[in-house]
């Protein structure tokens, strides 16, 4: 295993080699690489999520690939390196699991989250975030996983609806509100209101213990498989250019797509 991770680091400092490395690599910096490691992230959930775990592998590969590279440029610039980052990583999972290297008491799931939240509130606190319990929810994550993490942070002080109708109710509410802004014609009015009802559609997601961004990724998905499924359907039907169809005949030839998955 070591011998593998030292193989990696190997060819990575070969490809940033100033005189003999890869051009590409070499002109790549922090804010050039993010979006790539974004990028391969979502590689790895869209792997797991349709159960490809032979592309997983490759996908994980491309994700460490991504550490390694933030490693070598750490380094080129003494700021850390890749033991750093193990070294890291390790002594923050220590310290957030005592029951298990401390040999404290476990005790139960919801003594163990309150234990972990715990200790990830003195980090931030160590890392001057400030005293809000929303602080350190990173802004580039995306919208809805952050909807869900600040919401889940309000609920700690009891700022939560206590069941999903609550939350419900405030979807309509919200949808109210679209509609009177849409009445009113203000852009600025409508993207406010359109806002809160997606971020209070978040909340009903997660108040039923459901993840909003996994339930909307399938939900695409699902989109994806039916529209395509319609489009083969016309084909055969020998209509190749579905702009040329009405809104209706369209309808009809998705319902029958969605009866026919009954």
């Amino acid at each position: 295993m070591t011998h593998k991770v030292e193989e990696l680091l190997h060819i990575m400092a070969r490809l940033r080699d100033p005189r003999k490395g890869c051009p590409w690599d070499q002109k790549q910096t922090w804010e050039s690489i993010a979006p790539y490691t974004v990028e391969e992230a979502y590689e790895v959930a869209d792997a797991i999520d349709r159960g490809d775990f032979s592309g997983l592998k490759d996908e994980l590969g491309d994700l460490l690939f991504q550490v390694v590279f933030y490693a070598q440029m750490g380094a080129e610039q003494g700021l850390f390196d890749f033991d750093d980052i193990v070294d890291a990583v390790c002594e923050k999972m220590i310290r957030r699991h005592p029951h298990v290297f401390a040999r404290q008491q476990p005790g139960n799931d919801a003594v163990l989250k309150d234990a972990w939240e715990q200790e990830k509130s003195r980090e931030r606190a160590a890392k001057g975030l400030g005293n809000s319990v929303l602080d350190g929810v990173a802004q580039a994550l995306p919208a809805l996983i952050r909807a869900d993490k600040l919401q889940k942070r309000a609920a700690r002080v009891g700022f939560d609806w206590p069941d999903a109708g609550g939350a419900m109710s405030k979807v309509e509410e919200e949808l109210t509100e679209v509609r009177e802004a849409l009445e009113k014609g203000s852009q600025k009015a409508l993207e406010e209101e359109v806002g809160d009802l997606l971020f209070a559609a978040v909340n009903v997601a997660r108040l039923l213990g459901l993840d909003a961004e996994q339930a909307l990724r399938k939900g695409n998905r699902k989109f994806e498989r039916r529209f395509q499924r319609m489009e083969q359907h016309l084909r055969r039907a020998g209509k190749e250019d579905l702009s040329t169809l009405t809104l209706q005949q369209l309808e009809q030839a998705w319902q029958q797509i969605k009866e026919g998955e009954k």
